[in-house]
């Protein structure tokens, strides 16, 4: 290689030096760290804000134009289930109801809960069981329960485990398993969707959603325009998510705190290395200076200056990815409901500023580097 040697001349110089080298390693690693624990928060949360579209499984969602999240339904009426289902491209629509409930346990106590009504005929976005029967839940009373991280707010249930809703008596027929668990904090609850509106207290409106699905791809922008006609709005699966992911970001303060946090974690970052690197550069400028005399060229030195802030960046990019991956898989180990995920656009993110970070720092050292000449250097 061209500048091998220049290059390990500059790594020497580095990890020599260990307490500069260790304070641009902590620097970056915890710039790192919070960066991509305030991401991982964030991607968590709106993970969970549309686990419910997950659960359910439905390609089209058919809801009022004001709803936002997936759990703030607004009662639509029964007609438009039957004007979606003579819509041409349509290939079947079925309802869905999704309310929120007390339910008054064995002991006593009351805790709340979701409880999401299926279409009794055809049970679609049924859960997938872990215990129990699915035709159990056409017996008087059943319910499924979700067995997630809220399963033990209901005192862990078992089946046969009874209850009291609104003055029903309800029975757990089965324990069933989600892809993603919930954002509120509340156990889940499945049943029939006229159980469900018969047990819960409505408007005179029942339906929350119309869930449909299309005869093939080609015929979803003409049920978007039907159902547009009508007053309502249908979204697909992705739209739905990218529409409550808008609410969370845009509407909620929760997007804004937590740039606000990452950003913040970005500038402790690049002030610590920034700041280091600096300091390392002076400190060696006769090193740098003895370099020059011996004919190094300016090239070679910048090209040595970018290989040493790029090293310590990306080692300290690593071990930070390593600390997040370690404090998050110890949290979710311990605490059920903790909702941060690592995703592909937490890590770009996260790279993307230690790049940036990098770079600065470089500018400030090469600035100096380029400003020696080895004639100040010696008489001094």
């Amino acid at each position: 290689m061209k500048y091998s040697g220049i290059l390990r001349i500059g790594f020497k110089l580095l990890v020599n030096d260990k307490a500069k080298f260790s304070a641009l390693l902590i620097g970056i690693t915890f710039a790192v760290f919070l960066m991509v624990q305030m991401t991982a928060m964030f991607a968590g949360i709106l993970n969970r804000a549309y686990s419910t579209v997950t659960n359910i499984g439905a390609t089209m969602w058919i809801m009022d134009p004001a709803v936002n999240t997936p759990t703030t339904s607004i009662p639509m009426p029964d007609y438009l289930l039957d004007a979606v289902r003579s819509m041409d491209g349509v290939s079947y629509a079925v309802p869905l109801f999704i309310g929120g409930a007390q339910l008054k346990l064995g002991n006593g106590t009351f805790q709340s809960v979701n409880v999401v009504g299926l279409d009794d005929t055809s049970l679609f976005g049924r859960p997938e069981l872990q215990k129990g029967n699915i035709q159990d839940i056409y017996a008087d009373n059943a319910f499924l329960v979700v067995n997630d991280a809220e399963f033990s707010k209901l005192e862990k249930p078992k089946i046969g485990t009874t209850f009291e809703l609104n003055d029903h008596r309800g029975v757990i027929v089965g324990i069933a398993g989600v892809a993603s668990n919930g954002l509120n904090g509340v156990p889940t609850l499945y049943t029939t969707y006229h159980r469900a509106i018969e047990y819960i207290p409505t408007t005179r409106f029942t339906i929350s959603y119309v869930l449909v699905q299309a005869k093939n791809d080609a015929a979803i922008a003409g049920i978007k325009q039907q159902v547009d006609k009508l007053g309502y709005l249908a979204l697909t699966k992705d739209e739905f998510n990218q529409r409550t992911a808008a609410y969370y970001t845009y509407q909620t303060g929760i997007g804004t705190n937590i740039l606000l946090m990452t950003v913040i974690s970005f500038i402790v970052g690049l002030s610590i290395s920034g700041q280091t690197f600096y300091t390392f550069i002076l400190e060696n400028l006769d090193k740098f200076g003895a370099l020059k005399a011996i004919g190094a060229k300016g090239r070679e030195l910048i090209y040595m200056i970018l290989f040493m802030a790029t090293f310590t960046s990306l080692t300290g990019y690593g071990l930070g990815i390593g600390l997040v991956t370690l404090v998050i898989t110890i949290a979710r180990y311990r605490l059920p409901g903790y909702a941060a995920m690592i995703t592909f656009w937490n890590l770009e993110l996260a790279f993307g500023m230690v790049v940036l970070i990098a770079g600065i720092s470089s500018y400030l050292g090469v600035r100096k580097v380029l400003k020696i000449e080895p004639f100040d250097i010696f008489r001094g």
